[in-house]
């Protein structure tokens, strides 16, 4: 590559950094706010000023996404071939992929799957952050039977916040950072198949997070994460922030879909079955088709309640011919599907550590795939359980209920899946190991308490309480999270060459188990005591629990600083591993390529393909000496 041609180039092409995003998106809140002003007029008479100001408001903030955008520099390729004007040079792709190395390619558009990655995992630990942040408040404001700290009015802003932001932070938890950095090298390709609609997927989420953050300067919006109507005609312009920053999210959420599965279907290196595929990238594949398929319908609904908001549309307003049930219908056809969005691809990384550290194959590994396939189908047939106590269509309860219980047989497969590869292994007790148990416990705590919700008669007396939010915390936290932090403790060695130190992130695993379970076995108990959730105030009686879940809770957020603390100074301070490191001796494909890995992984691709998983009990079994071997012809 000449580096005489290079440097223009790259000049050129230099414009593509953050802080340029972040200039044209004020441009761009200023004129969409001034757009959004002139629309309201029309729309709506003169008079109306909240709609005049929710429309100026709904366009600042698609007009600063969009802005945004425009200054990372996703439009300068579609315009110039709409133009007519060459394709990329070579220097401009070695530019766009981050091949000149250094730390500024993770703050400008970069094509390079591994830095997008790595760009994903910062961004879901600083969701992670302030969410946990949010919570931390609700609890320290709940060991009052009354408010202390707070209105009741800001403190269900505060829970909205919280819960969208976790929401955010889990519907890319694990595709995010593992899906996009280990999927093409697992299938032996040298890249997504569409990497600039990667990078997108990834970029849609700062302004995301920031146009939502900004709602507490608007008023904040008073429906939680659900944003139901008519609730959300009637609030205040905060909701227009959710509304923008949700669909934004959604928008990832569907192209991520849609670039994944194409790369699975279409990138695979010659010669590699889709039964030859691990675990992890069958878990990313099946959520891939769910977030293709449900994300669009949250994009629809929120654009019926921008319409309601500034055009006076009346989707959701009952006194107008609308109806609330609208809502509910669409949103939980997303809704639920959103929820095995987060597990399926946490149930993939869990099954692909799990045979390393059980130094056994996995026990059915075609049995898992059926699971995971049979979850993500039976999640379509399921939302309306969401609606048992809302009074419609009655008849339909039986449906919904058996559905519902049905969903948990794939589910179940999976676990035993999990629960046959452990059966008379030589476990090793590492760190990542540690949360792979710490996942399969909360999990069954979590299924458990969700059959109680499947059914009807139980879920009257239990709907909205406090039992159905340490329900979901148990799937969501208490799965996904500790899958993540699992992973990244796993992983880290062949992202950044560095290994986590394994004595504190014991003690760290251990504070954040009995933090969490102490947190969320309180809130059950509270929950069955009839205490409702998204309430500032309750019963005396109840106090006891709300202090023993609220102390437990600054016991889980210390560890998750702790382990945040751990993370960047390992990171930064502990020298690296050597270049063929494979300090868990994985068979698996993804370690089999030197550190760094090469930008575009392979100079040739490789054709020595085996299923990843041929541990046996003895360790010293001729496969395992061959573990982190590097492919057959690949440069170092």
């Amino acid at each position: 590559m000449a580096t005489m041609t290079a440097a223009p180039q790259r000049r050129r092409l230099s414009h593509t950094v953050v802080q340029w995003g972040i200039v044209l998106g004020i441009v761009g809140a200023v004129v969409g706010f001034w757009v959004g002003a002139l629309i309201g007029d029309r729309v709506v008479p003169a008079d109306a000023n909240s709609n005049n100001s929710n429309a100026a408001l709904i366009v600042a903030y698609i007009g600063s996404a969009i802005g945004f955008l425009a200054g990372m520099g996703f439009f300068q390729y579609p315009i110039g071939r709409l133009l007519g004007r060459p394709r990329p040079t070579e220097a401009d792709e070695a530019f766009l992929y981050g091949e000149d190395g250094g730390k500024r390619r993770y703050f400008r558009l970069n094509l390079d799957h591994k830095v997008i990655g790595v760009q994903y995992l910062v961004v879901i630990l600083f969701f992670l952050f302030a969410g946990g942040l949010g919570a931390m408040f609700i609890r320290a404001e709940l060991m009052a039977t009354q408010p202390s700290f707070t209105s009741a009015e800001s403190y269900l802003e505060i829970v909205g916040l919280h819960s969208v932001l976790m929401i955010f932070m889990a519907s890319a938890a694990i595709i995010g950072p593992f899906g996009n950095y280990f999927v093409p090298i697992m299938i032996g390709s040298r890249g997504m198949a569409f990497p600039r609609l990667e990078a997108l997927t990834f970029w849609l989420l700062p302004p995301a997070a920031l146009i939502l953050i900004s709602s507490v300067l608007v008023g904040g919006f008073p429906t939680g994460w659900t944003g139901y109507a008519p609730l959300a005609d009637e609030a205040v312009r905060g909701m227009d922030a959710y509304l923008v920053a949700f669909g934004l999210v959604g928008l990832s959420i569907c192209l991520s879909g849609l670039n994944m599965i194409a790369t699975v279907i279409s990138q695979r290196a010659p010669g590699l079955r889709m039964t030859q595929l691990s675990v992890l990238v069958w878990g990313v594949f099946v959520t891939s088709f769910l977030g293709l398929l449900a994300a669009p319908v949250l994009l629809v609904v929120l654009v019926m309640e921008m319409l309601d908001r500034i055009g006076r549309a009346t989707f959701f307003v009952p006194a107008a011919g609308g109806s609330p049930f609208l809502w509910e219908n669409l949103f939980w056809f997303f809704g639920h599907p959103e929820v095995y969005i987060f597990i399926i691809p946490a149930f993939g990384l869990i099954l692909e550590m799990l045979p390393v550290f059980a130094r056994k194959p996995i026990w059915g590994y075609r049995v898992a795939l059926g699971g995971m396939i049979g979850v993500g189908v039976l999640s379509f047939f399921v939302w309306q359980h969401h609606l048992f106590v809302s009074g419609i269509a009655p008849s339909l309860r039986p449906f919904y209920m058996f559905s519902t219980e049905a969903i948990s047989i794939p589910t179940s497969i999976i676990f035993l899946v999990a629960i046959g590869t452990l059966w008379r292994c030589r476990a090793r007790f590492t760190v990542p190991m540690l949360f792979v148990l710490g996942f399969m416990f909360n999990f069954l705590i979590g299924g458990f308490t969700g059959v109680f919700l499947s059914d009807v008669p139980t879920d009257f007396s239990l709907h909205a309480s406090y039992f159905v939010q340490a329900h979901f915390h148990y799937t969501i936290m208490g799965a996904e999270v500790f899958a993540l932090v699992g992973g990244i403790t796993y992983y880290l060695p062949r992202i950044t060459g560095h290994e986590l130190n394994e004595r504190v992130g014991k003690i760290q695993f251990w504070v954040m188990f009995i933090g969490f379970n102490g947190t969320f076995l309180s809130l059950l108990a509270v929950g069955i005591l009839g205490m409702p959730r998204r309430v500032v105030s309750y019963d005396i009686s109840l106090q006891g629990l709300n202090i023993s879940a609220s102390l437990f809770s600054f016991v889980l957020g210390a560890s998750m600083l702790a382990f945040l603390v751990m993370l960047v100074y390992d990171t930064i301070v502990k020298p690296r591993l050597p270049r063929s490191a494979n300090p868990w001796e994985s068979l698996g494909n993804e370690w089999r390529l030197p550190h760094p890995i090469p930008v575009h992984n392979f100079t040739a691709l490789p054709t020595d393909w085996r299923l990843p998983y041929d541990y046996d009990r003895d360790d010293t079994h001729p496969a395992l000496r061959g573990a982190g071997a590097p492919f057959p012809g690949l440069a170092e």
